[in-house]
């Protein structure tokens, strides 16, 4: 989150916030109300009645793992890339699907960081980080 967006009512209308470093205090509080703030412009057809924070930054600490680079942007087949070299690519559609999905598919790649397969020991990381993981995998 860059500090210049987080301050103006002439700031971009933020969806989703990503944090990639640490915040606190009237900083965290002000970026969390910029994204959470509603929007409707009826001549668009643009409503956006609240917003998502992802931290991804305890994320990252708590699975171990090194991000060089992340981008969220359509993609036509699937939810989500990575590379070994700590690259992560997400589906701008992440942000329309229930709350639970989401954090599979960012929990999953996040993973692949470490663990390339769906092996066992991937398996078993999935249940120690979201419990019984194959019922949101069939949603």
């Amino acid at each position: 989150m860059t500090e210049k967006l987080l301050t103006g009512f002439d700031a971009p209308i933020l969806y989703a916030m990503y944090l990639d470093k640490p915040m606190r205090d009237h900083a965290l509080l002000q970026a969390i109300a910029r994204v959470n703030r509603p929007y409707e412009n009826e001549t668009q057809e643009m409503v956006k009645p609240h917003g998502f924070v992802l931290d991804f930054v305890g994320i990252f600490d708590k699975l171990g793992v090194k991000v060089r680079s992340l981008s969220v942007r359509p993609m036509r087949n699937k939810w989500a890339s990575c590379s070994l070299q700590g690259n992560l690519n997400f589906n701008t559609e992440l942000l329309r699907v229930d709350r639970k999905v989401g954090e599979y598919v960012i929990v999953h790649e996040l993973l692949h960081l470490s663990v390339p397969n769906h092996g066992k020991l991937w398996k078993s990381l999935m249940r120690v980080h979201l419990g019984n993981y194959e019922s949101v995998e069939e949603k």
